[in-house]
């Protein structure tokens, strides 16, 4: 028997859920549905799930809110979340993308594309990295089969997204990256990725392993072509 998919839709229209929970269900993934944030990081604290699949107009407590607590709890900050949202605005795709969202993306959508969307972020977030266990530069340390990223001696928190792109970086080390072949080296990326997405997530990256974002010394910017993980950077 093949091992299912363990999904939480947290979103207040029943009609949508049903319609979600069907779909996904012939599909090989079972999805459990909460209506609020409340239920649904309730559900997440007690149960385990692949993917979480996050309305933003959420009543309460919304949808931004819930992927900011989401992240900023040690024991769910790894879950891959793609937000789910009737706002097609980019403000608020990047503020999203900010709070640490996997991936975006607009109602009304086709459930195919929801699909494919949860196995391109899946896929990021499974160990692909036999041969090389282990990279250092500088005080940066990546632990590849741990999927543990240690800098200054202190364990960061990343979610499935920022780790598998700070991995392509290091494969590559010393070498320009073009944002194509960032996108290439990250696994699943069939559908057309938000213009400016890797961009945000190297801003969130940087936050997290850098001393100063604004003068890196790990992941540097070549200005029109992309980014490079830099060697020995002490």
């Amino acid at each position: 028997m093949s091992v299912r998919t363990a999904a939480l839709l947290i979103d207040d229209d029943a009609r949508l859920a049903a319609l979600v929970t069907e779909y996904l269900g012939e599909h090989g993934i079972d999805v459990t549905v909460a209506g609020d944030a409340r239920r649904g990081l309730a559900s997440l604290k007690s149960g385990r799930f692949d993917v979480v699949l996050l309305d933003v107009m959420l009543p309460g407590i919304d949808g931004l809110e819930t992927c900011r607590r989401i992240r900023a709890t040690p024991e769910l900050a790894a879950v891959p979340i793609v937000m789910l949202t009737a706002r097609g605005d980019d403000v608020d795709k990047v503020v999203g993308l900010e709070l640490g969202a996997d991936d975006y993306l607009a109602k009304p959508f086709n459930p195919r594309e929801l699909l494919a969307r949860i196995r391109a972020v899946l896929r990021r977030a499974a160990p692909a990295t036999a041969g090389r266990p282990r990279f250092r530069t500088g005080r940066l340390e990546i632990d590849f089969d741990a999927r543990e990223v240690v800098v200054d001696g202190r364990r960061v928190i990343l979610t499935h997204y920022e780790f598998e792109l700070l991995a392509v970086l290091a494969r590559s080390a010393g070498r320009v990256l073009l944002r194509e072949q960032v996108l290439d080296g990250l696994k699943g990326q069939e559908y057309e990725a938000f213009d400016r997405s890797i961009d945000v997530h190297v801003s969130k990256l940087r936050a997290k392993i850098e001393r100063d974002s604004k003068a890196p010394r790990y992941i540097k910017t070549v200005r029109g072509v992309g980014y490079a993980l830099m060697r020995d950077a002490d």
